[in-house]
């Protein structure tokens, strides 16, 4: 199978540490802690790479499967697993396969928590996948989706004085990202869309890096603890979450 990260994955993996990668990893961990219920649940992260959202539920308990096309990452995620104490890497298991054929590749299995950070940017159409999600998640089971706020694509370049681009984005859905990959972005009325149609209820919507995306590369610093907090309560209300760079949307699935 073709490693679709390939020569991707240092420089994705290289940004946990920044100030931007701590402040969306902590805030969707915080999300998802409104919603999933406690270990011992399961869950499967779809497109999990390194284990960056994993490893945090690893150690609290959690059975985690991480799925991934890219063996690269899935290398990666085996390092920093190394790293951890023997009980959470008990709970692990890494599967190498593709989201669309993850049905097929888990044998059926079904889970109480479905993660999907970071992938839905990378696809044409979001609601084939949303489907796939949804049928990875037992009855009562949330599914948990992160991807880029279309609405608010020009706001990074208006906030760096890049205005000629930011320009230029205000009606578009997609952009070129600090991977050097063109990406798209999705809409919270899109996605809910894609839920309803896929058995899902939406529960809460998060925005995700409000303030703090212009940052660049910048790394966390003694304020860190206050910037999450103003994040945190800015991704749950209006009008900040609105302009947020990611969207972090939490659903769970009704009874056929």
């Amino acid at each position: 199978m073709k490693d679709p990260f390939a020569g991707l994955a240092a420089g994705y993996n290289s940004s946990g540490g920044t100030l931007r990668g701590v402040i969306r990893h902590e805030l969707v961990d915080r999300g998802l802690a409104e919603h999933i219920s406690g270990p011992p649940a399961s869950i499967v992260d779809v497109g999990g790479g390194a284990g960056q959202q994993a490893i945090p539920l690893l150690r609290q308990g959690y059975e985690v499967t991480i799925l991934d096309p890219s063996r690269e990452m899935l290398d990666e995620a085996r390092r920093r697993l190394a790293a951890e104490d023997q009980g959470a890497r008990q709970l692990a298991r890494l599967v190498e396969g593709t989201g669309e054929r993850a049905h097929e590749v888990l044998g059926g299995e079904t889970f109480d928590a479905v993660l999907c950070h970071g992938v839905l940017m990378y696809l044409e159409d979001a609601r084939p996948f949303v489907g796939v999600l949804s049928t990875l998640a037992r009855t009562g089971g949330i599914v948990s989706v992160l991807t880029k706020n279309a609405s608010a694509l020009a706001a990074r370049p208006a906030h760096e004085g890049r205005y000629t681009e930011a320009l230029s984005l205000m009606d578009a859905d997609r952009v070129r990202g600090r991977l050097g990959v063109v990406t798209r972005g999705d809409t919270v009325e899109g996605l809910s869309a894609a839920f309803a149609e896929a058995g899902l209820t939406v529960e809460q919507w998060y925005g995700v890096r409000v303030f703090s995306d212009h940052f660049g590369d910048s790394m966390p610093g003694d304020d860190l603890p206050e910037i999450l907090e103003l994040e945190w309560e800015a991704g749950k209300r209006e009008p900040y979450r609105s302009v947020a760079r990611l969207i972090h949307v939490v659903g769970r699935k009704k009874p056929v």
